[in-house]
């Protein structure tokens, strides 16, 4: 079993004795920024062959009680104008970072600027995957976290991981932050 998928079952098992919880997750980011794998890993599914996400895809995890509701939207230029119209209810945000891809930085950082603008995302928290750090090319968390001046964000909790979606590397802690951060006050 992969650390990907250990991390989404640890937070289920966090999760064991509460009652039909469900916890809608929005999984947003530029095109080509490993959303589906990272969403594909997390469901228990073959990374090997992921094709862009035309639209989007939806998982549902139930365990012990829990539903995890993960909504993952393409990253496509004339895909993200719609982005707005699948944030109502929205309970986290995660926002995926190619963080190998530096001359994208400014526009995934607008992007998101926007997104936390929205009416719909007010106060809801946001985790950041930076993404693809078994890249050399990979620039770290904290060099994007300071680039996307996370740290002017005081209306909501945020975080910033790095991690692997193909391998599944700081994944997991992705998952306990949301666990241990976010699940818990929905209780």
């Amino acid at each position: 079993m992969g650390e990907a998928q250990k991390g989404l079952l640890s937070v289920i098992e966090k999760l064991k004795g509460s009652t039909e919880q469900e916890v809608r997750i929005v999984l947003l980011g530029l095109d080509n920024a490993g959303k589906t794998t990272l969403l594909k890993s997390l469901a228990s599914e073959d990374v090997s062959t992921i094709t862009p996400t035309q639209g989007f895809n939806i998982k549902s995890v139930a365990s012990h009680g829990m539903k995890l509701n993960v909504w993952d939207i393409g990253g496509q230029r004339k895909i993200r104008p719609f982005w707005k119209k699948y944030l109502e209810n929205t309970d986290l945000l995660i926002y995926v970072i190619d963080s190998a891809d530096k001359k994208r930085f400014e526009e995934t950082g607008l992007e998101l600027s926007e997104l936390i603008d929205e009416e719909n995302l007010k106060g809801v928290p946001v985790l950041i995957f930076a993404n693809k750090q078994d890249l050399a090319t990979s620039s770290p968390a904290s060099e994007i976290a300071e680039g996307l001046n996370l740290h002017t964000y005081r209306d909501r909790e945020w975080q910033i991981q790095a991690c692997s979606a193909v391998s599944g590397e700081g994944v997991q802690d992705g998952m306990n932050w949301i666990c241990n951060n976010i699940v818990n006050k929905k209780k």
